[in-house]
């Protein structure tokens, strides 16, 4: 069984992870000019290095998206073993439709906040948010998958005589 340090503790190890990797296909910044490159226009302008939608946003969006579903799940897990929520409160878990449009809420604004972070030209910020949802999102849903149900003690009613 994790301790809820010991989740802490893999997150972040799996967020450093994910932020390496992220670093390591990101590439050089800058590129070397060759001569093809000095005799054509760049399509692409200084506060824009990249598209928006290029390959590893799309994975990383996705990640989030599946981060989410985990925690879909691991809460639903959570509330069936007769588990508390303490983030949210109990009837907005237990309502099945709103708690996914919650869900995909959640993913709708990181990837708006990742925009933001695009078109304000912070590059690295736009793929850390992805980067720490996933993060935390994974991390949330090891400790939900962790937690043993709560003991249930039963108390048999005693009856009383009166004689």
């Amino acid at each position: 069984m994790l301790r809820p340090s010991n989740c802490l503790l893999l997150t972040l190890l799996l967020t450093g992870c994910a932020g390496l990797l992220a670093q390591e296909n990101a590439g050089p910044s800058v590129r070397e000019p060759t001569a093809q490159t000095e005799t054509q226009p760049s399509v692409q302008s200084k506060t824009h290095p990249h598209k928006f939608w290029d390959k590893e946003n799309i994975c990383l969006f996705a990640g989030v998206g599946g981060a989410r579903l985990l925690d879909y799940a691991s809460t639903r897990y959570l509330r069936d073993q007769g588990d508390y929520e303490w983030l949210l409160s109990n009837s907005l878990v237990d309502n099945r439709p709103l708690f996914v449009g919650i869900e995909l809420a959640g993913t709708a604004a990181s990837v708006g906040v990742s925009y933001l972070f695009h078109r304000t030209g912070h590059h690295t910020l736009e793929r850390w948010v992805s980067i720490i949802h996933i993060g935390v999102g994974v991390g949330g849903s090891i400790h939900n998958y962790s937690l043993k149900p709560p003991r249930v003690i039963f108390v048999q009613p005693v009856s009383v005589s009166t004689q």
